[in-house]
C-alpha cells in the first residue's frame, strides 16, 4: 500500500460504503442508473463507469470522476448522493481515495 497506509479492500472496505449511499439510485434500475448508465452493483460495473466513460481511473484520486460527484468539486446541481440523501462521511470518502491511489483493485 502507498505511504505506509493500510491496503483498502474493495470488497471489505469500498463496497459497503457504496451499498449504503449509492445502491438505492445506483443499482439495475434504479433513477441513477436509469439516467447516466452507471450501475454500482460489483466491481465490474463500478470500474466500467457511465455511457460517458470512467468514473475511476486507478492511481488518479484528482481524476477519477466517482471522488469529484461525492467530494462535492463538481456542479451542486450533480454532487452525489443527491436531494436530502446524507452527505458522504469524510472518513468515508477517504476511504474511497486510498482505494483509487491503490490502483482501484479488485480485491
Amino acid at each position: 500500500a502507498c505511504g505506509g497506509e493500510p491496503a483498502v479492500s474493495f470488497s471489505q472496505d469500498v463496497q459497503p460504503i457504496i451499498n449504503q449511499h449509492c445502491i438505492k439510485c445506483h443499482e439495475v434500475g434504479g433513477k441513477g442508473e436509469v439516467a447516466s448508465g452507471l450501475n454500482l452493483t460489483s466491481y465490474e460495473d463500478v470500474m466500467k463507469g457511465t455511457s460517458a466513460g470512467a468514473m475511476v481511473i486507478a492511481g488518479d484520486v484528482e481524476g477519477s470522476n466517482l471522488l469529484v460527484l461525492i467530494e462535492g468539486r463538481a456542479d451542486p446541481s450533480i454532487s452525489m448522493p443527491h436531494g436530502d440523501r446524507k452527505p458522504i462521511a469524510d472518513e468515508h470518502i477517504q476511504t474511497i481515495r486510498l482505494w483509487i491511489e491503490q490502483g482501484a483493485r479488485n480485491n
